[in-house]
């Protein structure tokens, strides 16, 4: 029995990395405008074992608010009905969806973003400041943020378009799966009921990140 939850635990490690670029904008906003912070926790994913403790102690604290951030998100009650849309196609890639549809939700959120002015600002501050950390960014990250900026990922996530696109580039960094319209046409057909779950989840989650900068400052 403990040999299956470790190769699970692996596996979902495993799918983690492979799926590391997705949900940003839900990262970048849950920095608070906190550079380091924002650079921590963009790169989190890519940051194994003790290299954590290589980067300044600013960039530690993101690192782990991502970690922080990922746990709340997947023991929500919310997310884990949220995944269950997407659990019989996608099985353990259902959370990695979740996060994709998510960032949609944030996008599109007047209680964040006032208009989207203040997304557009929010994504080019978020390119800015990793474009000026650079020396901090994993060689994947690194390879990275030249197409997050020039497609504007994060704040395409407005968008029907960019949220295809997004399921897209999960299924080609994907080890088992070949099909990313299943997914689209889920967040389609279930649209309301996935915006539901995002209305629930993400003042909770805003609020945990909050308290966590806050608590880990002291």
């Amino acid at each position: 029995m403990k040999q299956q939850y470790l190769i699970l635990y692996i596996r979902v490690i495993f799918i983690k990395i492979q799926t590391a670029a997705v949900n940003l904008l839900a990262h970048a906003f849950l920095s608070f405008n906190n550079p380091p912070v924002l650079v921590g926790n963009m790169i989190s994913d890519y940051v194994k074992g003790k290299k954590q403790f290589s980067y300044p102690v600013a960039i530690q604290q993101g690192i782990s608010l991502h970690r922080a951030i990922d746990s709340f998100t997947d023991e929500h009650p919310a997310t884990k009905a949220a995944k269950e849309f997407f659990r019989p196609a996608y099985r353990l890639y259902a959370g990695a969806c979740v996060d994709v549809v998510y960032d949609h939700f944030l996008a599109n959120d007047v209680q964040q973003f006032s208009d989207e002015n203040e997304l557009k600002q929010v994504a080019e501050n978020t390119y800015t400041i990793l474009e000026q950390n650079t020396a901090y960014l994993p060689e994947k990250m690194l390879a990275m943020l030249p197409y997050m900026r020039s497609q504007n990922w994060l704040y395409h996530y407005r968008f029907k378009f960019g949220i295809e696109k997004s399921f897209g580039g999960l299924i080609r960094r994907s080890a088992y799966l070949t099909d990313s319209a299943t997914a689209f046409a889920v967040f389609e057909k279930q649209y309301d009921e996935l915006q539901q779950c995002y209305r629930f989840f993400f003042p909770e989650v805003k609020k945990m990140a909050a308290d966590w900068l806050q608590q880990s400052a002291l």
